[in-house]
């Protein structure tokens, strides 16, 4: 019968080494949260542009990242894109943690896309009387969705925006295949260093299940105490 070794993670070097992981996760999650929204705010903008080719670069930002894996934006990141800058940045990156770069541009970049068609949803569900009187008060296009539109197609949106937070965390286990250390990579070298596949893969099951619970709850939360309203 499989015994379940709980000193393996709650004592010595593999705990620490899952715990890092596990903290490492969260700050990939945060950072590239904290990159994305605002880009996808941009392309959100771009893709409402008065100008056709505005809204062609915003169209084809979102369906070319859209349209690739993660895993393949993470490969390229990691494999390509350093070999395409000059030789003194490449050796400084090498320099640094470039594995944890690298997923953070992928997830930014591929986080960004989705989150965008959920904000221009939002801009769009807002009546378009209020573009209307905020142009005839003399704002340009800019002016009026930052001052009227926008403030109010974020707080219909934050609902989605919870929800592609939630496939941001799930998908920081992808960083595992360009060597980031994080929750998966770091419960696979626990297994590969003690043979035991249960325990540290608990643990990582444990710690997706427990965050992804955290953010659901957050969203649902938020959808009581703001339902989306128009004015």
């Amino acid at each position: 019968m499989l015994e379940f070794n709980y000193a393996l993670l709650l004592t010595g070097k593999y705990h620490d080494m899952l715990v890092g992981g596990f903290v490492l996760s969260l700050q990939l999650t945060a950072v590239t949260l904290m990159l994305a929204v605002p880009l996808a705010i941009a392309v959100a903008l771009l893709r409402l542009a008065p100008m056709p080719a505005l809204r062609w670069l915003g169209f084809a930002y979102v369906e070319s990242i859209r349209n690739i894996p993660l895993l393949a934006h993470m490969l390229f990141w990691y494999f390509g894109a350093p070999e395409l800058l000059p030789e003194s940045l490449k050796e400084r990156l090498y320099a640094s943690n470039v594995e944890a770069l690298s997923a953070i541009a992928a997830l930014t970049l591929y986080t960004a896309a989705y989150m965008a068609e959920d904000i221009r949803s939002g801009l769009r569900a807002i009546p378009t009387v209020q573009m209307e009187a905020g142009r005839a008060l003399g704002f340009g296009f800019l002016a009026t969705m930052r001052l009227v539109i926008l403030p109010q197609a974020l707080r219909v949106t934050v609902p989605p925006l919870i929800s592609q937070t939630l496939n941001l965390w799930k998908n920081t286990s992808l960083a595992t295949v360009i060597g980031v250390a994080e929750l998966m990579y770091q419960a696979a070298q626990v297994e590969s260093a003690t043979f035991n596949a249960v325990e540290p893969f608990a643990f990582a099951t444990a710690g997706y299940l427990g965050v992804s619970l955290l953010i659901t709850g957050l969203a649902a939360l938020y959808q009581r105490r703001y339902p989306a309203k128009f004015a």
